[in-house]
């Protein structure tokens, strides 16, 4: 196994990082910017690097500064974590050709899946249903009003380079067509600097199901249940669980089994999460994640097996100690992510925390790296914890649930607990009767005036 291993992220997951390599008894490395010199999982590495100022394309983006970093620490390996670097094949290229392991796929998948147009094509080709769309990139506004013609109204147009919610338009009727493919355009282009998009049907009340792997990049590939992330705003998740109340067993055996014997037939390698829009009984591929996702707790609650450890084991000599014949769903997970922004009008709140008390007991886990007196920074995305609370089926999840939201204490800065708190008094939430645009006409409704 690995000796040492530079964590090249920040917040909860390098915290989270660190634990599984602490637990294998894997020296870690932290990289941060000036802003995170005192963040938890800094403080608790074995060594650190300051890699930069806290913008994050000078610091956690900062490739040169990484590599360095690992150069001079002597690390064998790099996990990326989700987001800034994790799905950037370059990164990935340069990583290995320094004789440094990369912690993740390669980056022949990752530029594969990368790019969501070619994703689609490739998915449809290796057997795997997708949501019904352009033929390819749509490259002029004449070509759009073809195929929108051909796919119907209301559709979704979509930048090939987008994720994260960002680069989307939904398109209602012709006379706003457009409007909306310029603006996708621009936004494409400034966003990801490649203004391609494309266009899929616009489904009504779909739920957002995902389907998470395992592969050990020599052609074996598990699937471990799915994960419920149909609460949404503006496409950012807010909530997940697993497994999902729309599914049952016959549903979820059979996508997985699908999406695992497809990315066998590629050989893929490490954790990854393809996502689908699921609506009258019909799986229809949207992306595939090829990283660790922020909800991957929830998987690791109801399977009982540490992603991250699998992640390190399949880097380091492309081993997995699980077989599907062992991979089983036992009970109920849901996980609640608490951002620092105010929970109905979602203003970001930065600053300094006096109050902090995190929920425990049975089935109770919390990933942060908040303590009091820490200075959560306003450079970065506003997800400060994920509360993930496990029971025997889901009623004694959401009951355990609300005890640990009463319990959560975080201030003085603004944070979310109150809307998820709002959520437990909401029948159709209770019953799971939702879907990807269910959360934000709840917000709507139930924000104080």
């Amino acid at each position: 196994m690995f000796s040492k291993v530079l964590i090249a992220n920040r917040g909860e997951i390098a915290l989270r990082i660190h634990r599984a390599c602490r637990e294998m008894g894997i020296e870690t490395v932290a990289v941060h910017s000036t802003a995170d010199a005192r963040a938890m999982h800094v403080r608790l590495a074995d060594e650190s690097v300051c890699i930069g100022p806290p913008p994050a394309r000078d610091s956690y983006l900062n490739i040169p500064a990484i590599m360095a970093a690992a150069e001079i620490t002597g690390a064998e390996a790099i996990h990326p974590g989700y987001g800034f670097l994790s799905e950037n094949a370059e990164f990935a290229e340069i990583v290995e050709e320094h004789g440094i392991a990369f912690i993740g796929p390669t980056a022949a998948h990752i530029r594969l899946m990368g790019d969501k147009v070619t994703a689609k094509q490739s998915v449809a080709e290796l057997g795997i249903p997708v949501v019904p769309g352009s033929d390819g990139a749509v490259a002029d506004l004449a070509r759009a009003r073809s195929e929108a013609a051909r796919i119907g109204y209301p559709l979704l147009l979509k930048a090939a380079a987008g994720g994260g919610g960002r680069g989307m338009k939904v398109v209602h009727a012709e006379d706003e067509l457009a409007g909306a493919f310029s603006t996708t355009r621009a936004e494409a282009g400034a966003a990801f600097g490649d203004d391609t998009v494309y266009m899929e049907r616009y489904l009504e009340r779909p739920r957002h199901i995902e389907i998470q792997v395992l592969g050990d990049g020599q052609g074996r590939v598990v699937h471990m249940g799915e994960r419920d992330c149909s609460l949404q705003r503006r496409h950012q998740k807010i909530l997940e669980e697993s497994p999902s109340p729309a599914l049952n067993a016959d549903a979820r055996e059979a996508i997985g089994a699908r999406v695992a014997e497809a990315l066998a037939k590629i050989s893929y390698r490490g954790a990854g999460t393809v996502e689908f829009l699921y609506e009258n009984g019909a799986f229809n591929f949207i992306e595939m994640n090829t990283r660790l996702q922020v909800e991957h707790p929830v998987t690791e609650a109801v399977t009982g097996i540490d992603l991250v450890r699998q992640q390190l084991r399949i880097a380091h000599s492309g081993a997995m100690d699980v077989v599907q014949e062992d991979i089983s769903l036992d009970g109920h997970a849901i996980e609640c992510r608490i951002n620092a922004e105010h929970p109905w009008t979602h203003a970001p709140s930065p600053g300094r925390l006096t109050d902090y008390h995190p929920p425990g007991g049975l089935g109770v886990r919390v990933d942060s790296g908040l303590y009091a007196g820490y200075e959560v920074p306003p450079h970065y995305d506003s997800l400060i914890a994920k509360l993930v609370v496990q029971g025997r089926n889901r009623n004694e999840c959401l009951m355990r649930l609300r005890r640990a939201l009463e319990e959560f204490v975080i201030g003085p800065i603004a944070s979310n607990i109150e809307l998820h708190l709002a959520l437990m008094n909401d029948a159709a939430f209770l019953d799971g009767d939702y879907h990807i645009h269910w959360l934000e006409d709840f917000i709507a409704r139930t924000a104080p005036e």
